[in-house]
């Protein structure tokens, strides 16, 4: 038992869904109902069953010093896990056992009041973690130096924007020196230079022999920090197995909907700004696959929707092998020109589409992510594990000899020969 940081025991989370909360009401509506009972049983039990298990029976131990990732696509329960672990919501059922102070970032803005400023927020933090003003005060500098605010510190949180807030945050998260840090999704947010640092931290504090749970999509990071990762699909937990394992499991099971992904309405917020409808693997011809040929080209297809007019607007893709390695990142207005032309996009539903060309990738199973943000601004969806599908190198450059090319690509490259 000394050396276990968390237990979980047959974890369970239940939310009631579609159920609205009672107004006041009158003397008279109170007694009308009395005489209605069997409505009100009919709406209670129509009530009870309009739930979902976000958790369901999920048990496993980490211990001191263990780096754990968790993976899992959008609303298999990861981020409930997480809080119900950091003591933000309490669970439904069953029983989690924490040993040390634990340090969260959920996401932009927990742990912070809006009204106090930032140098107040970090002393806040360090309190509630149990610090003492003399230990807060030694990290206060390197917190502030890390989060790159120090101009905005004594200025009230609500005014930043969600960048410095974020900033901020992971930089009291990191540096108080919890025994148990717990981040989710830190890395879907902020320029490249910061997830770089971000990145850069967490893998100090887990050298320093701290315990950390890591959620992200971002396969190559949980590759690079985590010793062993748990697959979580609607609140049961599928797997715990070394990383390399866990993910290359994660990546081929259940992402393809025969060469295309469609997002279910219960999956996407319907108030967002900007809705995925779906994703497509297309040949030439336009029919949908899921395998293509290095030798033949193929498109990838986006369809969404814009419930708005949106400025400076991208829509753009990932594309990752199994193994969570980036190979190329593009969006729809890298072109100067369409940068141009579609500075603002309208409400409505648009299609953008993209070609690859043949004799490009190498044979292999190759992850898609989607990503549609304003460079900077605002990130407005992002799944990074979108949709997968297979490359046949079948006629490929090199196919004459039987041995496995490295790397993701396979050009067909015009090479000259000359005796000298």
């Amino acid at each position: 038992m000394t050396h276990t940081a968390i237990k979980v025991n047959h974890l369970g989370k239940k939310y009631m869904i579609g159920s609205s909360v009672n107004a006041y009401r009158t003397l008279r509506e109170t007694v009308s109902e009395q005489f209605s009972v069997n409505k009100k049983r009919s709406a209670v039990l129509k009530n009870a069953s309009e739930s979902i298990w976000a958790l369901n029976d999920v048990s496993f131990e980490v211990n001191k010093g263990e780096v754990l990732g968790i993976v899992g696509r959008n609303g298999a329960g990861k981020s409930t896990l997480l809080k119900v672990l950091s003591r933000v919501t309490e669970p439904t059922r069953g029983s989690v056992e924490v040993y040390g102070r634990v340090g969260s970032l959920l996401e932009v803005g927990t742990g912070f009041h809006p009204e106090l400023t930032g140098r107040e927020n970090i002393f806040l933090n360090g309190a509630i973690l149990g610090m003492r003003r003399n230990e807060i005060e030694s990290k206060f500098d390197e917190i502030v130096a890390f989060s790159e605010v120090e101009k905005f510190i004594d200025t009230p949180v609500k005014r930043y924007s969600s960048g410095m807030y974020l900033r901020l945050a992971f930089a009291v998260a990191a540096h108080l020196e919890p025994e148990i840090l717990v981040v989710d999704e830190v890395l879907a947010v902020g320029d490249a230079e910061f997830q770089r640092k971000c990145l850069g931290k967490m893998s100090d504090v887990a050298k320093q022999g701290r315990t950390v749970l890591f959620v992200s999509h971002n396969m190559s990071a949980i590759l690079r920090l985590t010793e062993e990762t748990l697959v979580i699909d609607k609140g049961n937990l599928l797997l715990r197995a070394p990383t390399a394992e866990a993910v290359d499991y994660y990546l081929s099971s259940g992402l393809t909907q025969e060469g295309q992904r469609i997002w279910q309405p219960n999956e996407i917020d319907q108030k967002s700004q900007f809705i995925p409808t779906a994703m497509r693997i297309l040949d030439k011809k336009g029919n949908i696959l899921e395998t293509v040929r290095s030798t033949e080209p193929f498109s990838i297809e986006v369809e969404y929707q814009i419930r708005k007019p949106t400025k400076g607007l991208r829509v753009g893709i990932y594309l990752l092998t199994s193994h969570g390695e980036f190979v190329l990142t593009s969006f729809d207005t890298d072109d100067p020109i369409k940068f141009d032309t579609h500075t603002v996009r309208d409400e409505g539903v648009y299609h953008s589409k993209v070609n690859i060309p043949a004799n490009f990738l190498n044979g292999g199973r190759y992850v898609l992510g989607l990503n549609a943000s304003s460079y900077r601004i605002k990130t407005y969806f992002h799944d990074e594990q979108a949709l997968a599908f297979n490359v046949d190198p079948s006629g490929a450059p090199g196919m004459q000899w039987p041995e496995s090319r490295l790397g993701p690509l396979r050009p067909a490259l015009k090479w000259e020969i000359k005796k000298i």
